[in-house]
């Protein structure tokens, strides 16, 4: 009987299989980032798991959507019409996106960036409900859903000492028919930054805020945060792949994990205890006498975890 993970996994991989000139997704690029297609294939072979979004880091100029409060938001009722908390919605737009470190000549940067160049000084300032132009770079994301809570644990650890240190798992609990299907989110925003660079007047004019020199300097950081991101993409993948090639070489199988319920782990448990026991009662010992551990073992890692 297929399981509900196997049914997802199997949609998404016939999805990524579509040819590159027919894929859409909800990303601002509509596809997967070449620089971490390979990762997710490698990813998508391993026998519990799967991705379901990512985004492999990027450089982007993001002018904000309108606010409520202005003009142009109580003209238009709908919510829709209105930006959120960091400013998506209400027509924001993105004047600049790129998913790899920007090479080249950094002149005229302002134009690239989207920004006007003005004739003249502008003595404006912008107010709390302006629509501003943000700067910002932002690491990999990358979320996978897993077929049990162990497979979980396994990826939440190999992303937490990769540095990806704000990565999490949710969606625990187990659904009705026993199921427990956990999405990693693996993530880091210690190394990301957002600068506001300039500001739309009422005249749909991008003033800048800054110089040309400025946006260099704030270019060279997002570069180099590209450099850290890119070393821990890598570090990820080879603990990723060190801990499912050491639980298939430990297990003697090909598959990575083999999935199992609570119950039936507790049963397997229970059964290898007695076996033990009974290893050392035919050995003219007494299981009372065996040495007793300080490590927790997976059942209470499980636990934990849970």
């Amino acid at each position: 009987m297929t399981t509900r993970f196997e049914t997802r996994k199997q949609n998404i991989l016939a999805q990524l299989d579509t040819p590159e000139g027919d894929y859409h997704d909800l990303s601002p690029k509509g596809s997967v980032d070449e620089p971490i297609r390979e990762l997710i294939d490698e990813i998508n072979t391993l026998q519990g798991l799967v991705t379901t979004s990512s985004c492999s880091g990027r450089i982007s100029v993001f002018l904000e959507g309108r606010k409520s409060g202005t003009e142009d938001a109580r003209n238009d009722e709908s919510s829709e019409s209105r930006a959120g908390p960091g400013g998506k919605g209400g027509g924001g737009a993105w004047l600049f996106l790129s998913h790899a470190p920007v090479e080249g000549p950094t002149t005229h940067l302002p134009a690239k960036f989207g920004l006007d160049r003005l004739d003249s000084q502008i003595d404006e300032i912008p107010g709390v409900n302006s629509r501003y132009i943000h700067l910002k770079f932002e690491p990999m994301i990358l979320h996978i859903l897993t077929a049990s809570t162990a497979y979980a644990q396994q990826t939440l650890t190999a992303a937490l000492s990769a540095g990806f240190r704000e990565s999490g798992a949710v969606s625990l609990s187990a659904t009705k028919s026993g199921e427990s299907t956990p999405i990693v989110a693996v993530r880091s925003t210690g190394y990301s930054f957002d600068s506001i660079i300039g500001y739309q007047d009422e005249h749909g004019r991008n003033i800048p805020l800054v110089d040309e020199k400025y946006l260099r300097t704030l270019l060279a950081i997002a570069n180099d945060r590209f450099r850290i991101n890119t070393e821990r993409i890598a570090r990820f993948r080879r603990a990723l792949m060190d801990a499912f090639s050491q639980s298939a070489l430990a297990t003697g199988k090909s598959s990575k994990l083999e999935w199992e319920d609570a119950d039936t782990r507790r049963q397997r448990k229970r059964e290898e205890g007695l076996a033990r026991r009974k290893a050392l009662q035919a050995n003219g010992e007494q299981a009372s006498d065996a040495p007793q551990s300080n490590v927790v073992d997976g059942a209470g890692l499980d636990e934990i975890f849970g």
